[in-house]
């Protein structure tokens, strides 16, 4: 377990390089035996800061979802990053690519929530019943810290990602709201374009069999804290595509064929 000093200057870390735009090594590099709960005390002590500079909470990001991911960094559960008012984009915006570090895309599908959400206990049909509706969405991801060390090779683990909000920097809702009863979301699916060419294509049952799935993981994983989800607020489910590197000049499309698509210009 980390000291609450050593916690705090992680999250100041990754504050700075963002701001400086300027990665830094992995946190597990030097501290080699920190934990989950290390993770996202940082990861809150990181969004602490951005509160206390103005920014709020407008909901929550759900990452490795998909068995695949789960596989790929050794570990049996999801994990989230807290999203902030300043991380949301229009569709067709024109985003600065210099803004971010080593950015990529993910295509998902964003609930917006009508009522309160809490509890160990909630189930998928409770997560439908909650959601006012569905929506297209669109996720940056971006790495405040090396994905792999430039100088040692050494590749970052899970517990970075976390500390690192979950990798979150943005996203961008588009295409036709649904209500979560008028489709089988397990269905929904995406044509991923990159400068007009197809790189990804995915289906929502990727995400744990259904992307609701990661919204109930989430509910049992604020409830020891007493976090609940609240009315108003967007949960990004989890991608069902891998994550495409961007750069400026690019332009993405993600086409979700009856739901409609986005796009967006990285410049």
């Amino acid at each position: 377990m980390l000291t609450p000093q050593q916690i705090q200057n992680a999250a100041d870390r990754l504050y700075n390089a963002e701001k400086q735009r300027q990665q830094i090594p992995a946190l597990t590099l030097e501290y080699p035996d920190m934990t989950m709960d290390d993770s996202y005390k940082i990861q809150k002590a990181w969004v602490d800061r951005k509160i206390a500079e103005g920014a709020s909470i407008k909901g929550y990001k759900i990452g490795l979802t998909s068995r695949a991911m789960q596989m790929a960094v050794n570990i049996d559960q999801p994990d989230y990053g807290v999203l902030l008012d300043d991380m949301f984009f229009e569709d067709g915006a024109q985003i600065k690519a210099s803004d971010f570090l080593d950015p990529r895309i993910e295509v998902e599908l964003a609930f917006v929530l009508k009522d309160r959400l809490e509890g160990d206990n909630v189930t998928i049909f409770d997560v439908l019943n909650a959601t006012d509706y569905v929506v297209p969405a669109i996720e940056l991801i971006a790495a405040r810290c090396h994905r792999t060390d430039p100088d040692t090779g050494y590749t970052r683990k899970v517990l970075d990602t976390i500390s690192d909000n979950a990798a979150n920097a943005g996203i961008i809702l588009g295409g036709r709201p649904v209500k979560p009863m008028d489709i089988d979301l397990r269905w929904a699916g995406a044509l991923l374009y990159l400068n007009g060419q197809i790189e990804e294509t995915g289906i929502a049952a990727g995400v744990l069999g259904h992307p609701a799935n990661g919204i109930c993981w989430v509910c049992k994983r604020f409830a020891p804290h007493g976090v609940a989800l609240e009315p108003g607020q967007v949960v990004l489910a989890g991608s069902f595509t891998r994550p495409i590197p961007v750069k400026a000049g690019d332009t993405i499309h993600a086409d979700y064929g009856p739901l409609g698509g986005i796009s967006v210009k990285f410049v």
